[in-house]
């Protein structure tokens, strides 16, 4: 890959991993599994999962784009044949493009949400609004397909036109002003809270360590947690990894990553839990807490309007950073196998993804239930595409760590880790044992009808399976080539 494709700084790749993990899972749904499931236990649960599954995995994905410095698609097939394995693992790449497509679909619905919200804010629309008439409100925008898919449309173009304007002027430009920013108004929405709301009941919340409300089910959610929030198994980084420079340590921005992204989960949930609690509400799992609980606290709060408004455009461009990660693995892909320019690539990717989502915005509405759909999947356009993401992306991941853990060249991969004895011998372990039976699991608990003991039993029989197809790619590499 020519020089032109490299990040111009090096901590780039940085602002874009952190850009594509922190989304609008680590502003309600990470926050609230952390007090949900003994608080500082769960936190000491998921920093061990993190360090055991999330980052070898993170390592492991950044390698693949970095060594093969193509798209996830082109990058796996080019890996496959220069290490010698079998072009089965190509369908690494696949599974990462198939992910991103589904997920944007209905990741665009959703936070365009936000776009709304932020009008509604700053208009003034929810100063001293109940909670029946912001309910109403909310249930309103859901039952608007044409409401739902204007914010649709301007959210997906708006996120597309960055990825199109290039990896500098769009990517890279992009990031480096987005990030710092949100940042700040995290950080003004932090100290808000402090002064308007109650910052202890939230701390107390998310910190106390209560280790009898951890159940096996929060062990799992951990697991889920530590392998979701980063992104993985879903092409973003690995695309991302193609425009790293070779100086750059894995294993450090790695561990960067996962700690700025726990670090925002973090002061976000301080900053949301300290507002409900200090408004006396209940909290309240999902877009619910979003879209209903926390305009109504900032209803009723000195500057609410404001800061509420400003909260809203946190929360839409932790949304959009998300959202071009997802766009590029494919787009980049189609400019190397069809030669597209990228603004054509990135327009085919848009487009597409736009029109799926069309099934997430009327799953809400028209199809909501009662339609032929729901009668033949047991449930809506909406909850099935998820479905579908939540099996592709470990899935994807238990394959990533497998194919870095044992088909690639161990020397190559030694050679781009660039690290000491120690950590190389620790990271291998991880990411051939650890890392995949942990992501077996989480990819176990998506399948429907897999729980009780089924669980244990299928998670054993694949990773016995799997370790099997390591061993004798070991076998296959072994062999003297054939002329």
């Amino acid at each position: 890959m020519s020089g032109h494709n490299v990040w111009t700084h090096k901590g780039t790749f940085l602002l874009a991993a952190v850009g594509s993990a922190v989304g609008l899972g680590n502003l309600w749904r990470f926050p609230y599994l952390i007090g949900e499931n003994g608080g500082g236990a769960f936190i000491l649960v998921y920093a061990l999962t993190i360090f055991a599954v999330g980052i070898p995995i993170l390592i492991a994905e950044t390698m693949l784009g970095r060594t093969s410095r193509r798209s996830p698609i082109m990058g796996m097939r080019h890996l496959t044949r220069t290490h010698r394995t079998f072009r089965a693992w190509e369908s690494i790449g696949w599974l990462g493009a198939l992910s991103a497509f589904l997920i944007l679909s209905f990741y665009s619905v959703i936070a365009g949400w936000a776009i709304h919200y932020i009008w509604l804010m700053f208009t003034g629309s929810l100063l001293e609004a109940d909670a029946q008439a912001i309910g109403e409100g909310f249930t309103a925008l859901l039952a608007s397909p044409a409401l739902m898919t204007l914010y649709h449309t301007l959210f997906i173009g708006c996120s597309g036109i960055i990825v199109g304007m290039g990896i500098h002027k769009g990517l890279e430009s992009g990031l480096r002003i987005m990030m710092p920013a949100l940042f700040v108004i995290l950080l003004v929405v932090l100290g808000y809270s402090v002064v308007n709301g109650d910052i202890a009941a939230a701390a107390g919340f998310l910190f106390t360590f209560n280790v009898a409300d951890l159940s096996i089910e929060g062990w799992l959610q951990a697991m889920g947690q530590s392998f979701f929030t980063l992104s993985l198994g879903m092409g973003a980084i690995m695309a991302y990894g193609a425009y790293m420079t070779s100086e750059t340590s894995l294993t450090r921005t790695a561990i960067a990553i996962a700690f700025i992204d726990t670090a925002v989960a973090m002061v976000a949930g301080l900053a949301i839990f300290a507002l409900v609690f200090g408004a006396g509400l209940d909290i309240n799992q999902g877009p619910g807490l979003m879209f209903i609980t926390l305009p109504l606290a900032f209803a009723d709060m000195p500057m609410g309007a404001l800061i509420g408004g400003a909260f809203f455009i946190l929360v839409l461009g932790a949304a959009i950073s998300s959202a071009i990660s997802l766009i590029e693995p494919v787009a980049a892909y189609l400019v190397e196998r069809f030669d597209m320019t990228r603004p054509q690539a990135v327009a085919v990717m848009v487009v597409a993804a736009w029109a799926m989502g069309l099934l997430t915005v009327v799953s809400f509405n028209s199809w909501a239930e009662g339609t032929i759909f729901h009668a033949l999947f047991k449930r809506s356009a909406f909850e099935l595409i998820e479905l579908l993401t939540n099996v592709f992306m470990p899935l994807g991941g238990l394959m990533i760590a497998l194919f870095a853990g044992w088909a690639l060249t161990q020397t190559e991969v030694r050679k781009e880790l660039d690290t000491s004895t120690a950590w190389f011998a620790t990271w291998r372990f991880l990411v051939r044992f650890i890392s995949p039976a942990a992501v077996a699991f989480v990819f176990l608990r998506t399948l429907p009808g897999v729980e009780g003991y089924w669980l244990p039993a299928a998670g054993a029989a694949l990773f016995v399976g799997l370790f099997a197809l390591g061993q004798r790619q070991l076998a296959r590499r072994r062999q003297p080539i054939q002329q």
